[in-house]
């Protein structure tokens, strides 16, 4: 129980929809959990998106891909995952909140990424598990660090995947980076390369298209 509200107040702070003291339940109820097919990067009904476990779906060969190419350090790509739709007073899609996790330094970092309705705009990222070092790679869950990752884009003006967690900006421009933690080279690495993962052609990349295009 305790980890499955932990699990949705960082959805909602991830959103941007957090109140302290709020109702944690009543404020999830706005979300539309529907289980993605990565592949195709549409929803099916084939599990329940309410018990649906990810991490479980990651580590069954049945439901989940060996990767030959890795570079997020996570070994296997689950076919299908929870994501969560926040949806805006008319019944239009506001946000998309996505489960993304990677190797970092000492540990593999679980977390969220919310994306605007346009796919391509981060609203923010964060992550609820890992085991980084205290005062260096652990800095992942500092407010001041969290809060680079609002506004910044996906991909460039040639549609090509341009978001990156490096100390200097891309040559696309500081729209497109965020700055890596001081002393922690290997997170912000592990982290660059979780992100652009999932936000890419062997992660999210055939949903945010969808999503892009209107489809969703």
């Amino acid at each position: 129980m305790n980890k499955r509200l932990d699990k949705q107040i960082n959805i909602l702070q991830v959103a941007g929809v957090y109140e302290e003291g709020a109702d944690i339940a009543e404020s999830f109820a706005a979300f539309e959990p529907r289980v993605l097919e990565i592949e195709s990067g549409t929803f099916t009904d084939a599990f329940d998106a309410a018990t649906f476990d990810d991490r479980a779906a990651a580590d069954d060969p049945a439901t989940s891909i060996k990767l030959t190419e890795d570079p997020a350090g996570i070994g296997r790509r689950t076919q299908y995952a929870t994501v969560y739709l926040l949806r805006d007073e008319a019944g239009a899609i506001d946000k998309v909140v996505l489960p993304v996790h990677g190797y970092g330094l000492w540990s593999t970092l679980y977390g969220f990424i919310a994306i605007e309705e346009n796919g391509d705009d981060i609203y923010g990222l964060q992550f609820y598990e890992h085991g980084e070092t205290p005062g260096l790679g652990a800095e992942v869950d500092n407010p001041r660090w969290k809060a680079l990752w609002n506004g910044k884009q996906l991909l460039d003006d040639e549609g090509e995947l341009a978001i990156t967690v490096a100390k200097t900006a891309p040559p696309q421009g500081d729209e497109y980076h965020v700055d890596a933690l001081s002393g922690a080279t290997l997170t912000s690495n592990g982290v660059d390369n979780l992100v652009r993962f999932w936000m890419g052609d062997a992660g999210y990349g055939a949903f945010l298209d969808n999503l892009r295009e209107g489809d969703i």
